[in-house]
C-alpha cells in the first residue's frame, strides 16, 4: 500500500511520537488511552500505529494497561486490516475498532476510561468540518492530554483555534504545515496543517522531536503557518534556522528583554522549531554582537536575560 508523500510524513510523525509516548504514559499511570480516527483508510497509517504498540510489547510494566481505539470510517476495509494487526498485540494492549465518524469520539473516550489518565488522540479532520467543542473537551479530560489534529489549511488554523483549545483545557498549541512541491501559502490541495495541542510542556518538546526526526521525503517540506513569507524548510535533524532567527529578533524588538526559557517556550509553541534550536541561534546572535546577555558570562541557562544590543546614535 503506497502513501501520498504528505501522508507518509504524517504517518512517520505519528509513529515516532507514539513510540515515545507509550513508555512515558505508562510510567505516569497504570492505564493510558490512544485513539486514532481517519476520514479514509489513511494509506496504512492506522495499522502502522498499531504495529508500534506491537513492537513495544516489552515496555508496559507489570499491571499497566494500554487501550487503543480506532474509529473506522463507514464502508472502509480498515476494520479487517485492523483486526489482523490487533491479533498480534501483547496482552497489555487492548485494541478496539468502532465504526462511525468523529462525532462518536467523546462517547468512545468515556467508555475507554480515558479521563484522568494519559491520552493521545490522532484525528484526521481533513475534508470535513472542524470537530465540535465537546470532542476537544473530552480529550482534554486526560492527564496529561495530547491531540494531534490534521486539517486543511489555512482557514481553520490560527488565533481562533488556539483560543478555542485554550478555553477547553489545552494551554499549549503548536502548528506546522506539511507541504508537497512549491505550493504558495494557503494552497490547501498541496498541504496539510498539523495542530498539536497538549496540557504538558514536555510533551510539546516530544512532538517537535518527532517532527524533525522523520526521514527526508522527496519534494515534501515544512512551513510555519505564522511565517508571512511562507518559507519552506527541508526536513532535517538540523533545520535551517534563518526564519527562527528573524522570529526571535522580532520578539525581542517588542520587549525590554526575555529570558532564554521564555524564548525557548516561544519557539516551541509559536514556531515550527524545537526549544533546543533557540540556543543554537542565540549563540550565533551573541557571537555576531546582535544581542547581549545578562549575566554576561557563564552557561546560557534558562534564567539568562537576552536583549537586543542598543545601537549608539
Amino acid at each position: 500500500m503506497s502513501a501520498h508523500p504528505i501522508g507518509s510524513v504524517l504517518r512517520d510523525v505519528l509513529v515516532r511520537h507514539l513510540a515515545a509516548w507509550v513508555p512515558d504514559a505508562l510510567r505516569r499511570s497504570r492505564r493510558a488511552t490512544f485513539v486514532q480516527t481517519y476520514r479514509d483508510s489513511a494509506d496504512g497509517t492506522a495499522e502502522a500505529a498499531l504495529r508500534v504498540l506491537r513492537d513495544l510489547a516489552d515496555v508496559p510494566p507489570r499491571g499497566r494497561q494500554l487501550t487503543a481505539v480506532t474509529l473506522v470510517p463507514p464502508e472502509d476495509d480498515l476494520l479487517a486490516r485492523h483486526q489482523a494487526v490487533a491479533a498480534e498485540l501483547p496482552a497489555a494492549v487492548t485494541a478496539h475498532a468502532a465504526p462511525g465518524d468523529v462525532g462518536r469520539l467523546p462517547v468512545l473516550l468515556k467508555a475507554s476510561g480515558a479521563a484522568a489518565a494519559p491520552v493521545l488522540v490522532y484525528l484526521d479532520a481533513t475534508g470535513g468540518p472542524l470537530p465540535g467543542t465537546d470532542l476537544f473537551a473530552a480529550v482534554a479530560a486526560g492527564r496529561p492530554a495530547e491531540l494531534m489534529l490534521v486539517l486543511d489549511p489555512p482557514a481553520r488554523s490560527g488565533a481562533d483555534l488556539r483560543q478555542q483549545l485554550d478555553d477547553l483545557g489545552f494551554p499549549l498549541l503548536t502548528e506546522v504545515e506539511v507541504v508537497e512541491g512549491t505550493a504558495h501559502p494557503g494552497t490547501a490541495a498541496e498541504a496539510r496543517l498539523v495542530a498539536f495541542a497538549t496540557t504538558h510542556g514536555r510533551r510539546l518538546d516530544a512532538f517537535k522531536d518527532a517532527l524533525w526526526a522523520v526521514p527526508e521525503h522527496a519534494n515534501v517540506r515544512y512551513r510555519d503557518p505564522g511565517d508571512p513569507e511562507g518559507h519552506l524548510l527541508e526536513i532535517s535533524p538540523v533545520p535551517d534556522t534563518g526564519p527562527l532567527r528573524r522570529d526571535l529578533l522580532a520578539r525581542l524588538a517588542g520587549l525590554d528583554g526575555a529570558t532564554v526559557a521564555e524564548l525557548r517556550h516561544f519557539a516551541a509553541e509559536r514556531t515550527v522549531y524545537r526549544a533546543g534550536d533557540v540556543v543554537r541561534v542565540l549563540d550565533d546572535l551573541l557571537a555576531a554582537g546582535v544581542v547581549d546577555r545578562d549575566p554576561a558570562a557563564g552557561r546560557l541557562s534558562g534564567e539568562v536575560v537576552i536583549r537586543l544590543r542598543r545601537q549608539d546614535g
